[in-house]
């Protein structure tokens, strides 16, 4: 199958495969567009089943992050890497520095940070090769909390518009996937007062959710079909499909998660099925807003202040989905689509960090 023929393709700027033999890199980088400024997106490394697998993924991460960026408001277009591999048996400095070469034969086109599969010390390994390797530690060596605080605020704003409620506490919230974003927006969500349900693939996770947050245990074939209050997925994506949206029993989903929706057309079914449904990407846009800010000067106090904003485009998207009568998830690319346009009318780039190029609330 050739890349133009994939159903996944959008009119893609660029789409680069690349293998080192040395180190057994096998690698792709789709570049959907650079209309808002250089693409972005994380290097995500994973044992796919095979390459049309792994092209796929790339294809639909990338154009999620051109979304993701347009309604952030942030400097960048939409891209991704793609490793395929098993991190925990393939990875190696050897790896990530050819992948580092791959990346900066782009010359800034393309930029990337930590992802599914590597961290943030990898990207201090790449960063030895190329500038365009980005993602900073705090001083535990763990990243920002950008996407869960993000994600806790988007979560927020579902609650808001489903149940008309300012606070959290009492609801029920499943969460599909307990790494490091899943971790901590329990945390967040334990100390508002919220029962949580849990699930992951690691049962030592569990555990320690059981243990911290007083969070209730299932089976990981069980955790998207818990009659909760909200669905909060955290892990891979492709979830919802023909087959998971009629078992569903959540009344509203908001998770970090990246590309939730199987297909465009699963949107449209979980409105119909009346389920309030927060596109992933504007949800999980904290990381992209971090980076954004990333250079002298950088305040994680400042990226989490804006990444509290995700709740305004969150709630924004779903009064103009009530005022439609659309799936959310075509609204959200709508008002993507819209901003893009007004991008590529510019003399300039319209964005920066911290300030949006357009009125949320004309938008909605």
């Amino acid at each position: 199958m050739t890349v133009f023929a994939s159903t996944d393709y959008n009119a893609h700027e660029i789409v680069s495969h690349f293998h080192d033999p040395a180190s057994g890199l096998r690698a792709i980088v789709a570049v959907h567009s650079t209309v808002l400024g250089p693409a972005f997106g994380g290097c995500r490394m994973y044992p796919y089943a095979d390459d049309e697998a792994a092209l796929a993924d790339a294809l639909r991460l990338s154009r999620a992050m051109t979304y993701k960026a347009a309604l952030a408001g942030v400097p960048f277009g939409g891209g991704k890497a793609v490793i395929i591999g098993d991190p925990a048996r393939d990875k190696s400095d050897a790896l990530l520095t050819a992948m580092a070469r791959f990346i900066d034969s782009f010359g800034g086109r393309y930029q990337t940070a930590d992802d599914v599969g590597t961290t943030v010390g990898d990207m201090a390994v790449m960063r030895r090769i190329t500038p365009y390797a980005r993602g900073l530690a705090d001083a535990a060596g763990e990243p920002c909390p950008a996407t869960a605080w993000g994600t806790y605020h988007g979560l927020r704003a579902v609650a808001r518009h489903r149940f008309g409620r300012r606070d959290l506490a009492g609801l029920s919230v499943a969460i599909q996937g307990l790494g490091s974003v899943g971790w901590r927006l329990a945390g967040y969500l334990a100390a508002d007062g919220v029962r949580l349900v849990v699930s992951d693939i690691r049962p030592e996770a569990v555990a320690r959710a059981v243990r911290a947050f007083g969070a209730t245990a299932v089976t990981p074939d069980r955790i998207l079909f818990e009659d909760v209050d909200i669905l909060s997925p955290n892990a891979l994506g492709a979830v919802f499909d023909d087959r998971t949206i009629p078992q569903l029993r959540a009344r509203a989903i908001a998770g970090a998660a990246n590309n939730q929706l199987a297909r465009p057309e699963h949107g449209r079914m979980l409105a119909a099925r009346g389920i309030t449904y927060a596109p992933d990407y504007v949800v999980n846009a904290g990381g992209l807003i971090d980076v954004a800010h990333e250079g002298p000067g950088y305040d994680p106090q400042t990226v989490l202040h804006c990444c509290a904003g995700i709740a305004e485009t969150v709630a924004a998207v779903l009064r103009r989905a009530d005022r439609d009568g659309a799936a959310p998830a075509d609204i959200a690319d709508r008002m993507a689509e819209e901003c893009l346009a007004a991008g590529a009318d510019a003399d300039k780039p319209l964005v920066s960090p911290g300030f949006r190029p357009y009125d949320i609330g004309a938008l909605a």
